[in-house]
């Protein structure tokens, strides 16, 4: 039977039950190519941003061992503090760019995994006997999100604190800290202000930056409506 054999018309509310063979394989080859789209897209996702990470730490490494060359050839005096500002600000700046990336690739890759979730969905209603071999999820919900992601382990805090963008979080705080104690210990003079103003301004941004990713988060679960959910 080929591709084009005669069958029920096609529409959105067609029936798997009522497509011919031909049909189902058709149906089967454009869901597969779709599928192999999602996964380069999420590929290239992700790869593009640990090379943005990767690049971003060599940036804050180069930097931090140039204010110490510089410091020994200054004796940390004249116009080191300047050259230690800019320096720093421009560490942040670059943070900043490189951790709304990671905060904007976690979002896109929780779409991806919902799009392939429902991909899969579509296979089971082609096939509901191949669903006892999928280990990921099947539903384009919250739930099948995490089944997605966490396939062999239940989710506890400990995945999203050693996740990649946990690592540019903490990098970032830091240097944010950083560079607002130095800026306060260049116009108080006192370390002890430097020191919990840095620390404060630090606490502050980590907050801010996880509540930004989990709300990024849920807007996503919140505007996506899905076509198959968990059973309850």
């Amino acid at each position: 039977m080929t591709a084009d054999a005669p069958g029920p018309a096609s529409s959105p509310d067609d029936d798997v039950a009522r497509l011919t063979d031909a049909q189902k394989s058709l149906r089967a080859q454009m869901l597969a190519t779709e599928h192999w789209s999602l996964l380069a897209s999420r590929s290239t996702t992700q790869s593009e941003v640990l090379t943005r990470i990767a690049i971003f730490l060599t940036l804050v490494s180069a930097g931090l061992i140039t204010l110490g060359v510089l410091g020994n050839a200054t004796g940390f005096r004249g116009w080191f503090g300047v050259a230690a500002l800019g320096v720093l600000a421009l560490l942040v700046l670059l943070g900043v760019i490189t951790q709304l990336r990671v905060f904007n690739t976690a979002t896109e890759d929780l779409v991806y995994v919902l799009a392939m979730n429902r991909l899969r969905g579509a296979y089971l209603d082609l096939d509901p006997g191949i669903g006892r071999y999928f280990m990921t999820g099947t539903t384009d919900d919250d739930s099948g999100a995490v089944a997605t992601y966490y396939p062999f382990a239940v989710r506890d805090r400990s995945q999203v604190f050693a996740s990649s963008m946990m690592l540019m979080l903490v990098v970032n705080t830091a240097l944010v800290g950083l560079f607002v104690g130095a800026l306060v210990f260049a116009s108080s003079d006192s370390i002890g202000w430097s020191v919990a103003v840095g620390a404060f301004i630090a606490a502050a941004q980590f907050v801010l930056w996880m509540l930004k990713g989990y709300r990024s988060y849920r807007q996503v679960l919140r505007t996506h409506v899905p076509l198959r959910r968990a059973a309850p």
